[in-house]
């Protein structure tokens, strides 16, 4: 049987439904991903870009406790997160289909301005 991903330290029943959305349903699949592929496929799910949240996966996956690392080595995660963040944000704002319809032509402009503004705040 395998395990769930909430048998990874930091992750709790919130996150572990979060990564289930994004098709990601065991600890093990979790584990063989990584933390910043299985991150991005919570960005491409439409789950929000939160440092925190990243940086809590990280640390989990080390079996670490989520305020476990500072200086130079949490400056490091950040620059991870930040291209992530930037890679996804190349979909203008859209997650899930609609960036999947926009990359190929099929969302209506304004659908793509109206994303784009929501997440310009």
């Amino acid at each position: 049987m395998s395990d769930a991903i909430s048998t990874i330290r930091n992750i709790g029943p919130a996150t572990e439904a979060a990564f289930h959305r994004a098709g990601i349903h065991t600890a093990e699949a979790l584990r063989d991903m990584g933390a910043d592929a299985a991150y991005a496929a919570l960005l491409r799910s439409g789950e929000r870009a939160h440092f925190i949240a990243y940086y809590v996966l990280v640390m989990g996956l080390q079996g670490r406790p989520w305020n476990d690392c500072t200086g130079d080595e949490k400056a490091a995660l950040r620059r991870r997160f930040d291209a992530l963040k930037a890679a996804h944000s190349g979909t203008r704002g859209l997650a899930g289909i609609e960036a999947i319809l926009d990359e190929i032509g099929v969302v209506a402009p304004q659908a793509a301005d109206a994303a784009n503004a929501g997440s310009q705040g």
